[in-house]
């Protein structure tokens, strides 16, 4: 950024958006493809700030897009997308391609109610071929559609862009161990962002890039294995392998990749479209395949303060592109996530057999503070959340005291480990679940709508939901000191309600909830942080004459059978709510009530959950309102129940 110089202070200069001439004669790829080989720098400098300037408005991810500025220009120049179906990993990365694909005049709304989705979304676009959000399945996917048009003689390819960090996960190498069927047709782009496979090495490494992409050389060396796996005598036919490998590697790194089927090119600059464009030309135009792209960019490129720091502008707030500062809102009480890691700090303070994994998340989980003070004692799994969830296994049963600390919406991803080798074998498993219920502009992909649905069906499991950080506390020291089976809590994202913390946390009695309010003719049974709007709706309530009980339930399994057959006789009305999907806690309730002949006299019973859709993103309190979960939703949903039962509930009638 420039500045002004007044005598000896420097004074940053008033931004301005920028002019983007080029970019403004492209709406979609066609329009990009009417361009020259030697504009296409110009147009990949106007989009990256194009991009910047938008989200400086919105917020959002911004690193890994502005790493992927020139690769999104190439992809589309080269290839005939919509027709060739581009997928990219995740979607985050995406923001280019939404401007270059007809939507540059809504990309102001990315991540806003009613606005552009921060991932792709097949019905967004129908350059959006395949929805991502969650890691790795960008292969599987385009495997997919390049199979598919193989057997309908359809032309097309399937082109999968996935970073580095995404191959962690095992999914992308059970794609790529499937992927030789679908020949040229499959194009993997490997977008090396962390340099953490190799770097580029400079004008030799482009050099063989080019020619080992070239139609010339695939072919010929196709035609030399053919003729060593015929021509050549048993015993020298393992030296040529070796030589062949010994090559490869030495050349391009990819015998990992050849093994698995792909034709390897690279590493090359995925910043340089004089190299990348002709690279993704042959790769094009080649009779073989699969091909595997090795390209390494930058996080952040182009935008000095996210290069400097590609944590800190990977997702960001509103910021100002002079000074690259995010916006801040007034000082709050701390994050869920925060009063999470100083908790289970304290508890690995007093219990050394206390060890924490994250699967690729540990600042998102707050685990970055744990492994600063126990560095020995963290495990960052990468994108694996099926080997994180054995591995907590593994160690359980040695005796240790895991906590494996997930996102809601990423567990689900283990979940057949979760019910094999955690509940079935009974082991002490702590499930610390992040982001539980509604995220926000993260919107449905990043949901934790159905963890209690999925964990509380099976057996030897405890499952917890923290209605505060208070609460939060208490169950982190209750999951520590819990050995006879798996344990979870569950908590949201965003801040706690500013209660104070507890100096000692308590040791919560396993399935026990406890009652916040007392009244008479409605009792709401919470579970999670709709507390809140519970002891609002029972204050509407009271001021209606209808006495009303709140309990903080506490426990989604067990359930304090004996609190709730006791609301259950002595309250005309039930209501259940949860941030959570159908199935889950006041499934639960419903089902214990009819057992037990509860519902036979007369008794309302009303649960609350969140709707069954995919809900998109917005505003979380708006989206709970939506979803109907505050307060006046509850106070309807009660009156509506009384006067099914026929009860007088006008102003002042007393209860």
């Amino acid at each position: 950024m420039t500045e002004q110089h007044t005598g000896a202070k420097a004074v940053a200069a008033p931004y301005r958006r920028p002019e983007t001439p080029l970019l403004d004669g492209v709406d979609t790829p066609p329009d990009l493809r009417k361009l020259k080989p030697e504009q296409l720098r110009q147009l990949a400098d106007e989009l990256r700030a194009e991009m910047i300037d938008a989200v400086s408005v919105t917020g959002g991810h911004l690193g890994a897009g502005l790493g992927v500025v020139e690769l999104t220009v190439a992809l589309h120049y080269v290839f005939n997308t919509p027709d060739d179906k581009l997928i990219w990993d995740v979607g985050h990365q995406a923001y280019p391609h939404k401007i270059l694909t007809g939507r540059r005049d809504r990309i102001r709304t990315l991540r806003q109610g009613g606005g552009l989705s921060g991932f792709t979304k097949r019905s967004e676009s129908i350059y959006d071929p395949f929805g991502a959000a969650h890691s790795s399945t960008s292969i599987s996917a385009a495997l997919g559609f390049a199979i598919a048009n193989k057997l309908s003689g359809t032309v097309g390819k399937g082109i999968a862009v996935i970073g580095d960090g995404a191959m962690s996960a095992g999914m992308a190498y059970e794609a790529m161990n499937n992927a030789r069927e679908a020949g040229n047709r499959l194009v993997v782009v490997l977008n090396d962002n962390d340099m953490s496979i190799a770097p580029p090495v400079g004008a030799l490494s482009a050099y063989l890039a080019r020619a080992y992409s070239s139609n010339t050389f695939l072919e010929f060396r196709d035609a030399v294995r053919q003729i060593a796996k015929k021509a050549l005598p048993e015993q020298l036919k393992r030296p040529a392998k070796r030589a062949d490998e010994m090559f490869r590697t030495l050349a391009t790194g990819g015998t990992l990749f050849e093994e698995l089927g792909f034709y390897y090119v690279g590493p090359i600059d995925g910043h340089n479209l004089d190299i990348l464009v002709p690279i993704l030309e042959n790769i094009r135009d080649a009779a073989e395949g699969p091909c595997l792209i090795h390209v390494v960019t930058q996080k952040g490129k182009g935008y000095s303060y996210a290069e400097a720091a590609a944590d800190k502008y990977h997702g960001v707030t509103k910021f100002d592109v002079v000074t690259g500062v995010q916006s801040k809102g007034p000082p709050g009480p701390p994050s869920y996530t925060n009063v999470f890691a100083k908790a289970l700090i304290d508890e690995a303070r007093r219990d050394n057999k206390i060890v924490a994994i994250t699967a690729a998340m540990p600042t998102g989980t707050g685990l970055d503070k744990f492994g600063a003070e126990f560095p020995d004692r963290i495990f960052d799994v990468g994108i694996a959340e099926q080997h994180a969830v054995t591995f907590a296994a593994g160690l359980a049963a040695q005796g240790y005291r895991p906590f494996a600390t997930i996102y809601s919406t990423f567990l689900q991803r283990a979940y057949d480990q979760v019910v094999h080798d955690v509940a079935i074998q009974n082991l002490p498993v702590r499930f610390a679940i992040d982001r539980a219920g509604l995220v926000g502009a993260d919107g449905c992909t990043h949901a934790g709508a159905f963890d209690v649905t999925y964990l509380a069906t099976l057996p030897n499991f405890v499952v917890m939901a923290a209605a505060d950080e208070a609460e939060l506390v208490h169950m982190v020291h209750t999951c520590a000191v819990h050995d006879s089976g798996p344990i979870a809590v569950r908590y949201p994202r965003g801040e706690g309600i500013g209660i104070a913390l507890p100096d000692v946390p308590e040791r919560l009695e396993i399935g026990k909830g406890r009652i916040v309010r007392e009244g008479k003719k409605i009792a709401i049974l919470s579970l999670g942080t709709r507390l809140g709007e519970a002891l609002k709706a029972a204050d509407e309530l009271d001021a209606k004459g209808l006495s009303t009980t709140v309990a903080d339930m506490r426990f989604a399994k067990p359930l304090d059978e004996a609190l709730i057959r006791k609301l259950c006789q002595t309250h005309e009305v039930v209501i259940t709510i949860e941030e959570g999907a159908i199935g889950g806690f006041g499934a639960h309730v419903l089902t214990m009530a009819s057992d037990e002949g509860l519902t036979d006299n007369g008794l309302r019973i009303r649960t609350m959950r969140l709707p069954d859709i995919f809900q998109d993103h917005g505003n979380p309190a708006k989206q709970y309102a939506e979803a109907g979960l505050d307060s006046a939703a509850i106070v309807k949903t009660a009156l509506t129940a009384l006067r099914h039962n026929s009860v007088d509930v006008s102003e002042g009638a007393r209860a």
